[in-house]
């Protein structure tokens, strides 16, 4: 259910369907269902959008959608598809035994979790000059495009060390002797932290 400044009728329902590997599922048959509207398949936004604005009129501002059993999480909304809209409220509902662990706020997903870290062994192998090498981490919760850092416990300041948010939960760390010299150092704690993008 929402509404528009004003009262104003427009706006779409949109549904982006989301597996639970975080991936976008794409154009599958029977991932959502919408009362009162058919809902098509938006190849740019790689989502679901209503067939039809909604408007008092038509009876079509309070919608049930059903989701798929392949979908773990789905981003619901409403869209100006058929020009600009704006929004005053949106409310959604669910039946108790059938809400989302959005709604519920469970420990198994972490709402509002921008910072993401793990901490791995790394024995580097001997480096010679402008030499580099690479290590994959496990940060479960990091995104291709969320800004990486990585630091190692070292005793020298010759070791440039570059992260990057390789893959779904995975930070590549790469490192670069930047020195003349050889370096072979003992094992030491490497640490990894994600940061979600923020754009005010």
């Amino acid at each position: 259910m929402h509404s528009l400044v004003g009262g104003a009728d427009g706006g779409r329902v949109f549904v982006r369907c989301i597996d639970a590997a975080m991936n976008v599922r794409e154009n599958i048959a029977g991932d959502a269902l919408a009362s009162i509207t058919t809902l098509l398949w938006n190849v740019p936004s790689k989502a679901w959008t209503g067939g039809a604005a909604m408007a008092d009129a038509s009876l079509n501002k309070r919608m049930t959608v059903r989701l798929g059993p392949g979908v773990a999480f789905a981003q619901i909304g409403i869209v100006g598809f058929d020009g600009q809209i704006e929004v005053e409220a949106m409310r959604l509902y669910g039946l108790p035994e059938a809400t989302p662990a959005l709604l519920c706020g469970t420990p198994a997903l972490p709402i509002g979790q921008r910072e993401f870290a793990a901490e791995v062994a790394w024995d580097l192998p001997s480096l010679a000059p402008s030499v580099t090498t690479l290590l994959d981490v496990t940060v479960a919760g990091a995104r291709q495009g969320d800004l990486a850092y990585a630091a190692r416990a070292s005793s020298t300041r010759f070791i440039e060390l570059d992260a990057a948010a390789w893959s779904n939960n995975t930070v590549r760390v790469m490192a670069r002797n930047i020195s003349p010299a050889t370096f072979d150092l003992g094992a030491a704690t490497l640490s990894v932290q994600v940061t979600k993008r923020w754009v005010p």
